[in-house]
């Protein structure tokens, strides 16, 4: 299948306080197109700074991101905001919904930035398959955090995307939406033959993906394939 991502000697350091905070030192890891893979670690360990740079949401204070091929640390802003829309999705553990669009405009929002055609069908389709076919003009005041965190699952995948990143995506949720919103991210990845990242403190969850990356003061300790996937 060949690699979706390959990352190479990365680091990432903060000046705060007129010191250099080093968060991420000299990572490595390559990630196989359609697998799964879960990153864990204490908190302040530097995993959610990894996915951002992963994602090309943030840039690297040296080494190399190569997403799908193209090489991100050496893009602009506007250059890496084209290729996330062109070829990643996100969940954020605060859903991160637009609070003035409907759920239905909210999976609709990185359609209409790829200047695509006759989007409300392919929307709704999603919406469907989250199971909010019927909440489509709800806002998400008007939703719970499930429903909030479904819709999101639907705008992530509404781009077709190579790569989902997912940022503890049941991190705000109680046990039983958890595991709904959970199946759906790995049917959905499945069905779509997506790339799964995720950054998650949930050992259990960590454990039903295939490959596990754990994290410690910015630099990782262990990379393990899961014996048993979901």
């Amino acid at each position: 299948m060949g690699n979706i991502l390959s990352v190479q000697n990365l680091s990432k350091s903060y000046q705060s306080a007129g010191r250099t905070l080093t968060v991420l030192h000299d990572i490595n890891f390559s990630v196989e197109q359609g697998t799964m893979l879960s990153i864990v670690g204490p908190s302040g360990s530097g995993k959610t700074t990894l996915l951002g740079l992963c994602a090309g949401l943030d840039r690297s204070s040296n080494g190399s991101v190569e997403l799908n091929n193209i090489r991100i640390d050496e893009l602009n802003e506007d250059e890496r905001a084209s290729v996330r829309n062109l070829y990643t999705g996100f969940i954020f553990q605060n859903f991160q919904l637009l609070p003035t669009l409907t759920a239905l405009e909210n999976v609709m929002v990185p359609l209409e930035l790829r200047g695509e055609k006759n989007i409300r069908p392919k929307a709704l389709d999603l919406l469907d398959k989250v199971g909010l076919a019927d909440r489509g003009h709800h806002y998400p005041a008007q939703l719970s955090g499930g429903e909030q965190q479904r819709v999101s699952l639907a705008r992530a995948f509404s781009n077709d995307p190579k790569v989902l990143f997912a940022d503890e995506p049941t991190g705000n949720l109680d046990a039983e939406t958890s595991e709904r919103v959970i199946r759906l991210i790995f049917d959905l990845n499945r069905e779509m033959g997506t790339t799964l990242i995720m950054v998650t403190h949930d050992m259990e969850l960590a454990a039903r993906t295939q490959r596990i990356i754990r994290i410690r003061g910015g630099a990782i300790y262990s990379d393990e394939p899961v014996t048993q996937g979901v």
